[in-house]
């Protein structure tokens, strides 16, 4: 029996993908990791992690470690990264999780947290 592309890409859910990420930018240092569970009020997403880094160097360095935990623990491929270039703000699209790493600066300019503070917030390190 074939299975369907979804089927393949989903295997995965969302809460633990989303705890891949927000460890792995954990294990480099990032600060202020929050997952928001945004799907009730985004039909193109479940999950958002947010992480700020201290620097540019620090930023990429979170990105690669997200990208690279996510392709080993799960069957999650990525769909789609922005941001690298400027190093101010990177978002990796994991389809139903997004994750955005912010530099702190940008981080308190945009509020990510205050547009999304009606959502539930995820205790990523209670997810095995």
């Amino acid at each position: 029996m074939n299975k369907t592309v979804a089927e393949t890409v989903n295997k995965t859910d969302a809460a633990t993908v989303a705890a891949v990420a927000a460890r792995a930018a954990d294990d480099k240092q990032g600060t202020n990791i929050i997952v928001l569970d945004v799907g009730d009020i985004l039909a193109i997403t479940e999950m958002f992690v947010v992480v700020s880094a201290s620097n540019s160097r620090q930023l990429r360095t979170i990105a690669n470690e997200i990208t690279a935990k996510i392709r080993e623990e799960s069957d999650r491929p990525l769909l789609r990264s922005e941001g690298m270039s400027e190093q101010q703000w990177v978002l990796l699209d994991y389809g139903d999780v997004v994750v955005h790493i912010f530099s702190e600066e940008i981080r308190e300019y945009y509020e990510i947290e205050r547009l999304y503070q009606d959502v539930p917030v995820v205790d990523w390190q209670a997810i095995a």
